[in-house]
């Protein structure tokens, strides 16, 4: 069977997943495609062959024809197309985070709950080929219980002024923190109970004036007696940094590394090698990957893997970091 599908946002994230709708992931057809830009609707429906394109997302989920919807329209308004897209009696696959605010992420669960359809974010790491061996790794008990957890998120260049305001994507650590507090929380089993936060802005001075900053280390506390941290950075000049390390009582995992290809240059300056240039070079397959499952868990009737209270818990976590970060205290997960 095939699923078909209509893409809510046609940004930058947009025409990633309309190419893997598209051209990757064959048990899809991709039949529409809304966005506000009538413009980069049409170029986006053009270059990648959708039939229908619409600026008003309503009018795509009026369609009978369509069976789930995509959504990657900017962090804000997630929580809102969310519900609509339920009412309409969609399956829904949304990218991260489900929302900005608790109260906008009950709403959101709510609201598919009610209407029965399913719901799974686009936590693509978890299915990364590197992240899901470590994850079967954990399980099978290969290293003993997790005890210790090491995460780093660094982007190789700062985002606009315009997406770092936090009313539009959460600030830095909503939106790349976000990512490794559900690594925490799934690869530990253990949910965070606490977090301190320790940041700033310390490259890119023009970030203060949107309220957000550029570097934040994060400690956290998990339930099981655990301990992590995680660093996120706006600013390795050097590279798509993003790695993981989980130590056990019987031995640790490294996840992820630094260099894209196996190949060494090795002359009389010294021996060097490239470096993963950005997120599609590290998670391609990953987000194409994701795709595929939730079409299957359509297909198979099943619960999404990603769901919407894993990805309420990574919100909670991400609230209480940037809690601490302005409040300058440790904050307990359940407080908030």
């Amino acid at each position: 069977m095939s699923i078909r599908i209509g893409l809510i946002g046609a940004g930058r994230m947009g025409k990633v997943f309309a190419h893997i709708l598209a051209f990757t992931v064959s048990e899809v057809n991709l039949v529409a495609v809304a966005d506000i830009d009538s413009k980069t609707c049409q170029e986006v429906a053009a270059r990648y062959r959708i039939k229908d394109h619409y600026t008003d997302y309503q009018e795509l989920l009026k369609r009978d024809d369509i069976d789930a919807v995509v959504i990657v329209t900017p962090t804000a308004t997630h929580a809102e197309v969310i519900k609509a897209a339920a009412a309409a009696g969609k399956h829904i696959f949304s990218e991260k985070p489900l929302a900005q605010t608790l109260q906008m992420c009950d709403e959101a669960i709510a609201a598919v709950a009610a209407a029965g359809v399913k719901l799974q974010l686009g936590f693509m790491r978890r299915f990364d080929a590197a992240y899901a061996l470590a994850k079967k790794k954990i399980d099978e008990g290969a290293i003993g219980t997790p005890v210790m957890f090491r995460s780093s998120s660094r982007d190789p260049k700062r985002t606009s002024l315009e997406f770092a305001r936090r009313e539009n994507s959460g600030g830095l650590i909503m939106d790349m923190g976000v990512h490794d507090f559900d690594l925490a929380r799934w690869l530990m089993g253990s949910e965070v109970v606490r977090v301190s936060t320790e940041g700033g802005c310390l490259v890119y001075p023009e970030l203060k004036e949107v309220g957000d900053i550029d570097n934040a280390m994060i400690n956290l506390k998990f339930a099981s007696e655990a301990v992590g941290n995680i660093d996120v950075s706006r600013n390795a000049v050097y590279g798509y940094d993003i790695r993981t390390e989980v130590l056990g009582s019987e031995g640790g995992l490294l996840i992820g590394k630094l260099q894209q290809t196996s190949t060494l240059v090795m002359t009389r300056q010294g021996v060097t090698h490239d470096t993963v240039p950005y997120f599609m070079e590290r998670f391609g397959e990953a987000y194409a990957t994701e795709i595929r499952d939730f079409v299957a868990c359509i297909l198979e009737d099943r619960q999404p893997s990603v769901t919407g209270q894993d990805a309420r818990r990574a919100t909670a976590i991400a609230i209480a970091a940037t809690l601490s970060q302005d409040e300058g205290r440790p904050v307990i997960i359940d407080n908030i």
